[in-house]
């Protein structure tokens, strides 16, 4: 807890058994409500997150990591957290950073924190091959041009959030795949919430979850397509329920309803 407000860490997972355990180990105190939501992994992940005491919801299959986020946070907000932190259970980022990421937005200072593996420089040092940093740097100038932010990336999976934030973003007209993540944020840019950042470490090893060449080119696109809609939304041009207020948001009586919470999510 930090100011009075209850930290949730969230833990989208797929197959994250040989990390899991480092992760969980390096969380801070100040952590009040630890979840992991499991996307049909097929290694021992669900099993050893029962034994490390997390709140585990495990998929019936395989959704997507878009929509495994979509339970992360509704299990965080039906938890009562008032700060939500996801953190990548394979390690990529260091979770002695949930308290300072978490500070920032209980303080009320931001509302959205992004932990940025391009501040500092450490991104090409942590072992982030050459050919994603090129395309990092080239998609978030291109989103800072048309959206007008002025982040130093967009592309990292090291979040923390208001509840008032996940409540408010129509979520659940975001994509199933890893393109959620700039939805969400360009969501967060259009609606006007206060964002910041600051300087996260990484780490590229063989069990760093990561997309692969063909999918990076796919999520390339579109988080391209992603900002051109944003773009065109502000201009008036279109008019698109990812963008709406009335768009459909993560419904908490969803699961203020389920009289069975045991470790097992409803299929989504």
């Amino acid at each position: 807890m930090i100011n009075g407000k209850r930290v949730a860490v969230v833990m989208p997972a797929y197959n994250a058994e040989r990390t899991l355990e480092q992760t969980v180990r390096e969380m801070p105190e100040v952590v009040d409500i630890r979840i992991l939501v499991d996307d049909g992994s097929t290694d021992r992940t669900v099993r050893l997150a029962d034994s490390l005491g997390l709140k585990v919801f495990a998929h019936d299959r395989n959704y997507g990591y878009g929509r495994n986020q979509q339970t992360c946070y509704r299990e965080a907000l039906a938890a009562g957290a008032d700060v939500v932190v996801m953190v990548h259970p394979d390690y990529q980022y260091t979770p002695l950073l949930v308290t300072a990421m978490a500070g920032m937005v209980a303080s009320g200072v931001y509302e959205v924190v992004l932990g940025s593996r391009i501040l500092g420089g450490g991104a090409l040092k942590g072992g982030m091959p050459l050919y994603k940093y090129i395309a990092n740097r080239f998609l978030t100038a291109f989103q800072n041009l048309f959206t007008g932010a002025k982040l130093s990336e967009y592309h990292t999976g090291f979040r923390a959030f208001t509840s008032e934030v996940l409540r408010a973003l129509p979520l659940l007209e975001n994509s199933d795949d890893f393109v959620f993540d700039n939805e969400m944020l360009a969501q967060c840019i259009y609606f006007g919430f206060r964002m910041g950042e600051i300087s996260c470490p990484t780490k590229y090893s063989e069990e760093v979850s990561s997309i692969s060449f063909g999918g990076s080119v796919k999520y390339g696109f579109g988080v391209l397509a992603t900002t051109l809609k944003l773009w065109l939304q502000r201009l008036g041009l279109v008019h698109l329920r990812l963008f709406s207020r009335t768009g459909r948001k993560l419904d908490m009586n969803y699961y203020q309803e389920r009289k069975d919470r045991t470790n097992r999510a409803p299929s989504v």
